[in-house]
């Protein structure tokens, strides 16, 4: 019999919400009341999704933020823009909209390519910085129905989604927008244009640069006019009753005090409506109070932040140890919008990424840009392939399971654990996954002809019957003692990038 039971496991490290089945009151908008939300069941198995980043942003095909730093004389981004589009007091950001139409936007395909790769969640872009709306919004003009591909983006998203079986979700973004958005009422301080303001100072246009104030910060707005949070509040409304979202994401932390409180507490009590008394909302938030106060391009407020309240995000980051609850990473593939010279992550750096973070309790969100036409270019499409490849192989592994006592069998790891640096991983670099009453372990690479699991020597577990490698029918040889678990290697492996073993 093993020493330690993986159920005892769980609950040593806190984690037995993995059993527990919970009942949920109405919520309000106090901290107590949003307190006592518990992630659904689908998000904690779900492990992997895909997040698009696809806007107008995709026809200057240059800079993330190019609505904003299009108005910035000097900036790189301004430069080009005056290259190749003109003077932005002649041609603007409403006019790089008109031009974006997604003519080969085909959500379906795309969809299926997705799920292709492993993908168990679909969260697009619904509202970026740009203060534009990619849904029919009833309270903004600006929207892809109205503008541009003359389409509602999300309902498409949705419907290609769901007959896909996967769960849908959506990121909003426009929070800030009414500071962030702000540059577009400038003028060149110098040259031919001097003096000459840019377009978004032109009234015929404040719905969708805003009336001219001042206040350029990148942080959330810490005392807009009334009517902001107000907008905010509807718009993002708006968008969760059309399309009923079961993640909602937030760019930043909890914006505009009670007002985003209220919001979440909406999402939350619509979505059990939806779901007849279950609730299956996942609303993610990030705790940006742990921006290094250096950074200046992140100074100022970016929304509140409580432990417990919602699924905490972390961008382009991840946590150096097992979370007591579920969270997520978003990351890309790239840049978060296609650009004319996109440099990707190998996949076997994403691989690496995703066993390291689902070993941590947490969630990958993928973003893979699309091109301004909405198609994938040929790089992007062979990373998703190659990741399904390899997830069709080793996905038991990740699918529907919790962390091990430690994420990488130990309490501590040496300087040679290189899944922070994941195009450096070795085969020694090693992350653990349980489901039942199995253990799974992922090294970094490819290995030898033996594994040698310290963690998993007789000292700690005795009793182990079977050692199997995920995508071979054959029982391993193996060896424990007291000072490791020793596992010899078939002739070939299943896979590229990373084996997983299946001990019991």
């Amino acid at each position: 019999m093993r020493k330690i039971t993986l159920f005892f496991l769980c609950v040593l490290m806190n984690l037995s919400s993995c059993i527990r089945t919970e009942s949920y009151d109405k919520f309000d908008s106090s901290w107590k009341s949003l307190e006592n939300y518990r992630c659904p069941g689908w998000f904690r198995d779900a492990k992997f999704g895909i997040f698009i980043c696809w806007n107008p942003h995709s026809v200057a095909a240059y800079d993330d933020w190019y609505a904003r730093n299009m108005y910035i004389q000097g900036h790189n981004t301004y430069k080009y823009h005056l290259e190749k589009f003109g003077h932005p007091s002649q041609f603007g950001y409403k006019d790089i909209i008109e031009m974006w139409k997604g003519e080969n936007f085909d959500p379906d395909r795309l969809v299926e390519k997705f799920k292709e790769a492993g993908a168990r969640y679909i969260v697009p872009m619904a509202v970026y910085h740009d203060n534009f709306d990619l849904w029919n919004s009833i309270y903004h003009e600006w929207n892809s129905v109205n503008h541009g591909p003359g389409k509602d983006i999300i309902a498409l998203w949705k419907d290609a989604t769901l007959k896909n079986g996967l769960r849908f979700g959506v990121t909003t973004h426009l929070a800030r927008s009414w500071s962030w958005f702000q540059t577009s009422h400038g003028a060149d301080t110098s040259g031919p244009f001097k003096g000459v303001h840019y377009d978004g100072a032109n009234p015929e246009y404040s719905d969708l640069y805003f009336n001219t104030h001042g206040n350029k910060s990148l942080s959330y707005p810490i005392d807009p006019p009334e009517y902001w949070p107000e907008q905010w509040f509807i718009r993002i409304k708006d968008l969760i009753d059309q399309h009923q979202p079961d993640l909602l994401y937030f760019d930043g932390g909890i914006p505009f005090g009670v007002t985003g409180r209220e919001l979440i507490a909406y999402f939350y009590n619509n979505n059990i409506k939806h779901h007849k008394g279950q609730l299956e909302a996942v609303m993610n938030i990030k705790n940006n109070t742990a921006r290094p106060v250096g950074d200046n391009r992140f100074m100022g407020w970016h929304g509140d932040f409580r432990e417990g309240v919602a699924v905490q995000d972390i961008e382009r980051g991840r946590r150096s140890s097992i979370g007591q609850t579920p969270w997520q990473t978003d990351d890309s593939i790239g840049p978060w919008f296609w650009k004319n010279d996109c440099k990707y992550k190998s996949p076997g750096a994403i691989i690496h990424e995703l066993i390291d973070i689902v070993s941590k309790n947490g969630n990958l969100l993928l973003n893979v840009p699309l091109k301004a036409d909405g198609s994938l270019d040929e790089e992007a499409a062979h990373i998703l392939h190659e990741i399904g490849k390899w997830i069709s192989v080793n996905g038991e592994g990740i699918y529907g399971t919790r962390p091990f006592i430690h994420f990488n069998g130990k309490p501590s790891w040496n300087a040679g654990d290189n899944f922070t640096n994941p195009d450096n991983c070795e085969a020694r670099d090693l992350r653990f996954t349980t489901k039942g009453d199995t253990i799974f372990v992922f090294t970094g690479d490819i290995p030898g002809r033996e594994i040698e699991i310290n963690a998993l020597n007789s000292e700690i577990y005795t009793a182990f019957t079977c050692v199997e490698m995920a995508g071979i029918n054959e029982k391993l040889q193996f060896v424990q003692d007291k000072d490791a678990l020793r596992v010899k290697m078939p002739a070939s492996f299943p896979c590229d990038y990373s084996i997983c073993l299946k001990i019991y």
